[in-house]
């Protein structure tokens, strides 16, 4: 589907432009974009293997990509052969001799460019064969390109903000009086699942506006009923084909007070300040500070108590971020979050998240799921 080669090409002109000899990607979405090698769904916490500091792809300008990986991975994690040449480390294999015979086939390197999260220990090694290159960090110059998504990137992620869509057009009539958030979070999850998604893009969070502040989805009080008057955040996405989606709705459960129906308009003026604004051209803090305005001007300034939105992609948070500090001017195809809040705990909790791609006229929305208020129970 993705021209894979066309983006090494793309990648081998960042790393000559910036002087950089070759690169060094763990497995990672960075590695995926360039050369469609598949991450696997994350772990809670750390897994294993010997010589497990070896994984990751070798690049350099001009070459196809050298994969490193355990005998454990490539037998039962990777799913599919290497897109490019694959040295795979067996237990009983030296593996610092396996990995300086593969690095000595680059060539000098000078400066090498590594994945922003790549394990220390492999660092250390990359130094020592390398003869202590400069380290650049290879996160930006793959976010040159990655930033900018093309009709194919777009499509799936469509795709993948349907699936989000259709999750909460299912779990919509579950929340009511008596069900527990905990409840709510596993048919999330389900729903998203027979849908298609490999996996949450992110810990689904659901929670209620008398525990906004907290912003938590599994507390110790997630198995307690929900009560009239009670009003339900939801913040959950899906994956598909390695893109991810990220998606929000509000649901009271009840009639809703004055105050909530106030907030509640607030919120869609902000978000719709926020797409209106997103041209190209324009910075994303510029961009953040139109989504706020009608917040603000409401008098519920303190309680947006975070950033409109952030990139989206290939990871559920991608640079540039739509935020105070981010004076990125936007591009046509840059894919992004709108997504504003109103939280005041014991008064209001209201939310709504959609993914935007920016356009000549500015932002268009990926979801299709309807923003009117929605009152249940």
């Amino acid at each position: 589907m993705f021209d894979y080669a066309a983006r090494r090409a793309a990648f081998d002109e960042q790393l000559s432009a910036a002087g950089v000899d070759a690169a060094f990607l763990p497995i990672s979405s960075d590695l995926e974009y360039l050369t469609g090698l598949r991450r696997g769904i994350p772990n809670f916490g750390n897994v294993s293997q010997a010589h497990d500091w070896v994984t990751g792809s070798f690049l350099r300008p001009g070459r196809g990509p050298v994969f490193l990986v355990t005998r454990m991975h490539a037998e039962f994690d990777m799913g599919e052969d290497a897109p490019g040449e694959l040295v795979v480390v067996r237990e009983e294999d030296d593996g610092r001799e396996v990995f300086d015979r593969v690095a000595a086939g680059l060539g000098p390197v000078r400066t090498l460019a590594v994945g922003a999260r790549l394990w220390a220990d492999t660092t250390m090694q990359l130094l020592r064969t390398l003869g202590s290159p400069s380290l650049v960090s290879a996160e930006p110059l793959v976010n040159r390109l990655r930033r900018i998504k093309s009709p194919e990137e777009l499509e799936v992620m469509g795709r993948a903000a349907a699936i989000a869509d259709a999750t909460m057009g299912a779990v919509r009539d579950r929340v009511r009086p008596g069900v527990a958030m905990d409840d709510l979070v596993e048919e999330v999850d389900h729903q998203m699942r027979v849908r298609g998604s490999l996996a949450p893009s992110f810990t689904t969070h659901i929670f209620t506006g008398g525990e906004a502040g907290r912003l938590e989805s599994r507390s110790p009080s997630g198995d307690t009923p929900l009560r009239p008057g009670d009003s339900v955040l939801f913040d959950f996405g899906a994956v598909l084909d390695g893109y991810c989606s990220d998606f929000g709705r509000t649901i009271f459960c009840g009639e809703p007070p004055a105050e909530y129906r106030r907030a509640y308009q607030v919120m869609l003026d902000a978000q719709e300040a926020g797409r209106r604004a997103a041209r190209p051209g324009v910075p994303c803090s510029e961009v953040n500070r139109a989504c706020r305005a009608p917040i603000e001007e409401a008098g519920y300034g303190p309680y947006f108590r975070h950033r409109m939105g952030h990139g989206i992609g290939l990871d559920v948070h991608e640079r540039p971020f739509i935020s105070v500090e981010d004076h990125t001017p936007l591009e046509v195809g840059m894919t992004f979050t709108d997504e504003p809040s109103i939280i005041a705990p014991g008064r209001v909790g209201v939310r709504i998240e959609d993914v935007v791609v920016c356009e000549a006229d500015g932002g268009r929305k990926l979801n299709a799921y309807p923003s009117a208020l929605v009152a249940t129970g």
